[in-house]
């Protein structure tokens, strides 16, 4: 049997440092699991409920300094905060999957980090589709970042909030193998664990998806997220969550044996693909690279 873990816990805002010192003690909380998923944006902060100023047409001198306060609370990959996030990994001997907000030169970009239980960064995942207005702070990944990573105990990956709304994205992934589908996200609506339970019934993996419960006093309704983290097993049974009631951490035992009991009857890019009829190209080289 193996543990797994997922975070519900919301970041500091505009304070990168302050959340990542929450990282150590949220993964002690997971009690040795092997794998802890963190949510979407946990380093960097999810800006829920602001405009930045923007109109068709228009933005406005206070949106840009908003910007610029975002822009200056992004961490530099690698950087010393993530070297940080890497010790922390380390130092519990566990697998990570982090959303952070990634600076770049002059964009930003929705970034999941996946660190090894050596501290070392062992791949990242850019957010190939920002959202909506998620689209006028973030940049848009490409496919030089859809790693899917062998642990030891399975293939472990990650695809971030709405990207798993993409079925060619969902594709691509199980055709990369992946065992342990870890979903960091901000969606806390009704119908995000109907998602996650049909993903892991279509996959036949593991779905861990974390989301940051973030409520500060005084926010408006539209600025909070409530969480609704949870853990689903490769036929669609919750094991743990999801969970509404605050900041928590879901751990569940698996066997990652359930995986090929699942795909007795189900392996949607092997024996059910039907590649005579349906094909798919992924481009994992730089945007626009042939």
């Amino acid at each position: 049997m193996l543990k797994v873990a997922v975070v519900q816990a919301g970041s500091v805002p505009f304070d990168p440092e302050a959340s990542a010192a929450r990282v150590a003690g949220l993964l002690a909380q997971a009690g040795g699991a092997r794998l802890v998923v963190f949510p979407e944006a946990f380093i960097g902060g999810y800006p829920k409920g602001e405009d930045f100023g923007a109109k068709v047409g228009s933005r406005t001198p206070e949106g840009r300094k908003l910007f610029r306060r975002y822009y200056e609370s992004a961490i530099d990959v690698p950087g010393p905060l993530a070297d940080r996030l890497g010790e922390a990994a380390q130092a519990h001997e566990a697998w990570m999957v982090i959303g952070v907000v990634e600076r770049d030169a002059g964009t930003l970009y929705c970034t999941a980090l996946i660190f090894a239980p050596d501290g070392r960064l062992a791949g990242k995942h850019r957010k190939l589709m920002p959202t909506a207005m998620e689209r006028l702070i973030w940049g848009f990944g490409d496919g030089t970042t859809l790693p899917v990573i062998e642990t030891g105990f399975g293939k472990i990956g990650a695809v971030i909030c709405w990207e798993n709304y993409m079925p060619l994205l969902r594709t691509a992934m199980y055709r990369k193998g992946i065992q342990f589908y870890c979903a960091p996200t901000v969606d806390d609506r009704e119908t995000w664990p109907v998602t996650m339970r049909h993903i892991a019934l279509e996959g036949r993996c593991f779905v861990l998806s974390a989301c940051q419960y973030h409520c500060p006093e005084g926010a408006a309704a539209n600025q909070c997220i409530r969480g609704g983290s949870m853990i689903v097993s490769p036929m669609g049974k919750l094991l743990a969550g999801p969970c509404y009631d605050g900041d928590c951490v879901l751990t569940a035992e698996v066997d990652p044996g359930e995986i090929a009991e699942g795909k007795f009857d189900l392996d949607v890019v092997g024996h059910y693909a039907r590649p005579d009829v349906f094909r798919l190209t992924v481009n994992q080289g730089c945007a626009g690279e042939d």
